[in-house]
């Protein structure tokens, strides 16, 4: 006999729950395989039995960086192959997936996940700044803009091509 639960949560929302979850749980983690990520939503049981859709959501419909086929939602991001992690707000994403969901509606997860909505928010942000100030390229953004302050565009110009 299949038992559903009485708030039927969406499966891209169960694996966000799953992988939230994943990565409170190791903050030192960068990644979780597929498998990690399915099994945990099996131990939650959120719907049982398991939906298959669990797995195409992990692997496919849920993450940013893919093409959208057909799902679009932004919720994990693809950090290597059969790897995945939480989506963050900077990360990049492919473009059809413009304004897609990022985390579940509050009202639309069981009273006990409700939590992870806040924790992700801090979460993001943390390590979104985090990798911001450890990645040697980001930390050059913005580091060369007085270099020609005090010279006008057009006479640099001018002055780089005398003698031409």
């Amino acid at each position: 006999m299949t038992v559903m639960s009485r708030l039927q949560v969406k499966v891209a929302d169960e694996v966000w729950i799953a992988t939230a979850l994943l990565q409170r749980e190791n903050p030192k983690k960068v990644s979780f395989s597929i498998e990690e990520i399915v099994n945990r939503a099996a131990l939650e049981g959120l719907v049982r039995p398991q939906r298959p859709g669990v797995y195409v959501h992990a692997v496919q419909h849920c993450v940013a960086n893919r093409p959208p086929n057909p799902g679009r939602y932004r919720m994990l991001f693809e950090t290597s192959a059969g790897r995945r992690r939480l989506y963050r707000h900077g990360d990049p994403y492919h473009p059809a997936r413009e304004g897609a969901k990022v985390t579940p509606s509050p009202n639309e997860l069981p009273d006990r996940y409700r939590g992870l909505i806040d924790w992700y928010e801090n979460w993001s942000r943390s390590t979104a700044r985090e990798a911001s100030e450890s990645d040697p390229l980001l930390a050059l953004a913005g580091s060369g803009r007085d270099l020609w302050k005090s010279e006008h565009t057009d006479d640099y110009v001018t002055r780089l091509r005398e003698g031409w």
